[in-house]
Parts: C-alpha cells; sequence; structure tokens
C-alpha cells in the first residue's frame, strides 16, 4: 500500500475524461436546482404564513407572484407580458426605487 492518491482521470482517454466531466457538472446543477427548488419552497411558506407589516412588504409579495405569472405566459402574449411590466414599474416608481 502506499500513502499517496491515484488521480483516475489522468488515466482516462479524452473521451472518457470529457463524459466525467459532464456527468459532474450535470450532477453539480442538480444540485444546485435542487437547493434553489428548496429556498424558493421557504421563501414561499414564509410569504403564505407571515403578513405583510407594510405596504412596501405587501408590494415585495406581490412582485413575487407577478413575476411567477408573467414567466409562465406564453411570449407571444405581449399584452399580460405589458400589463405586468406596467405594474411593476408602479411598484418601483411609487416606492421611489425608479
Amino acid at each position: 500500500m502506499t500513502d499517496h492518491t491515484v488521480d483516475l482521470d489522468k488515466h482516462r482517454g479524452m473521451a472518457a475524461q470529457k463524459a466525467t466531466d459532464l456527468r459532474r457538472a450535470l450532477a453539480e446543477v442538480e444540485t444546485n436546482l435542487r437547493e434553489l427548488r428548496e429556498r424558493e419552497a421557504d421563501l414561499e411558506n414564509h410569504l403564505l404564513t407571515v403578513p405583510a407589516a407594510s405596504w412596501p412588504e405587501a408590494a415585495a409579495k406581490a412582485r413575487y407572484v407577478l413575476k411567477l405569472y408573467a414567466a409562465s405566459l406564453p411570449a407571444e402574449d405581449a399584452r399580460h407580458r405589458a400589463l405586468v411590466a406596467a405594474v411593476l414599474g408602479d411598484f418601483a416608481r411609487l416606492s421611489g426605487e425608479s
């Protein structure tokens, strides 16, 4: 036995190295996506259970819901996309963000 580790990646052919790199990248993406979904679920649970204490907090909740809605709209639904953009613009203007 030896105390030295062997880097198996160096002993693979180029195609096998690329396949290994691809599998690793996909696994990392899947992990990140799972973590993102968990954080989104936590945020949505918080938004559902904790009432807004002010109009700006209520507007922040509304922004989140409107962005979810806009993301689900088909690309050709320009009218509803423009309506969502106008409402978000109003929120920004009225809150002094613009």
